[in-house]
């Protein structure tokens, strides 16, 4: 996956089984930053994998980050640096390069065809770009983009392709570098949680944060389906029948074009209706689901490294697992 730029990159995800040759390719500081829509927080891992040496998370005001994707997000800047200052007092950042993790409807992810694509980043720039002129509700020229190949279901050569507009992400990192870091690695808070799910089969995640719900199907080391949806409401007030309502289309686009069925499904973000919305999809897809945390890579995690992933800081665990160590 190419970078960013200067210093914003998105992290070459290796999907759920961390492809060496790709996740080489890319940095991978230990100090993690989420900038979300009610936190921030920071997580530092050790040399040991797994090890988490540091944690802080600190809440912010409703409406300080008002995540979007065309419109400006940090709306309160000086409550969410004050945030970030409380934490970085507790996981010092030190000038340090950090991965600095964002909310989803920053970033756009798309999975595209492709007959060839140029090896060279400057040739397959502008392609990409051309490719997503019309797919995107703002100017490509003013855009960072990132993208990984991976081979479709009937061999041909596909591409995941991640956008954002270079002002929000700006928006983002300009807060971080105020206190003295830097990003190294740009990344929307579900592909950072992506390497928590099964490594065989496909995987159907269900993710939301605050009203976005993010909805994706992995088979194996292949990204299918990543579609992003505004609900009319929180997790609280949400009726379990629009969750099954924004999900149908994914399910029957992955059917339709894998031919195979989902084999589980995982929540995230759901909260104390989690159980509710949980019945309710194993009852219409007929398939075992369950949280997040019962993931085979939040299982395989130790001690407080684990215990991250049931307090909504699931991002957090996911960019550990892909460390290379």
């Amino acid at each position: 996956m190419s970078s960013f730029g200067l210093a914003t990159r998105f992290y070459q995800m290796g999907i759920v089984q961390r492809i060496d040759r790709w996740l080489n390719a890319m940095p991978h500081p230990p100090l993690v930053v989420e900038i979300a829509g009610r936190h921030v927080a920071a997580a530092r891992w050790g040399n040991t994998r797994g090890h988490l040496d540091g944690l802080a998370v600190e809440p912010l005001p409703l409406g300080a980050i008002m995540a979007s994707t065309v419109e400006t997000n940090v709306t309160q800047p000086d409550a969410v640096r004050s945030a970030l200052r409380r934490v970085f007092g507790r996981v010092p950042a030190n000038g340090a390069q950090v991965a600095l993790l964002v909310p989803d409807p920053c970033v756009r992810v798309f999975i595209l065809p492709f007959d060839n694509l140029p090896r060279r980043y400057d040739e397959a720039l502008p392609l990409m770009r051309w490719r997503l002129k019309k797919s995107v509700p703002f100017d490509v020229d003013e855009t960072v983009v990132s993208w990984m190949r991976q081979t479709g279901r009937d061999g041909n050569l596909e591409v995941v392709i991640a956008v954002a507009r270079q002002v929000i992400i700006r928006e983002y990192e300009q807060i971080i570098e105020s206190l003295g870091a830097h990003a190294g690695v740009v990344l929307s808070s579900t592909l950072a949680a992506l390497p928590l799910l099964e490594e065989r089969g496909a995987t159907l995640l269900v993710r939301l944060c605050g009203k976005m719900m993010t909805t994706v199907i992995v088979n194996g080391p292949n990204l299918c389906v990543y579609r992003g949806t505004e609900m009319r409401a929180e997790a609280a007030l949400l009726d379990p029948q629009a969750m099954l309502e924004e999900i149908f289309p994914a399910v029957a686009y992955y059917q339709d074009s894998w031919g195979t069925p989902i084999d589980r499904a995982r929540l995230a973000g759901f909260g104390g209706k989690e159980a509710l919305f949980g019945q309710a999809l194993a009852a219409e897809l007929r398939i075992a689901v369950g949280a997040i945390s019962d993931a085979e890579g939040a299982l395989a995690l130790d001690g407080p490294a684990k215990d991250l992933v049931p307090q909504g800081l699931d991002a957090l665990a996911g960019w550990m697992m892909n460390q290379n160590s």
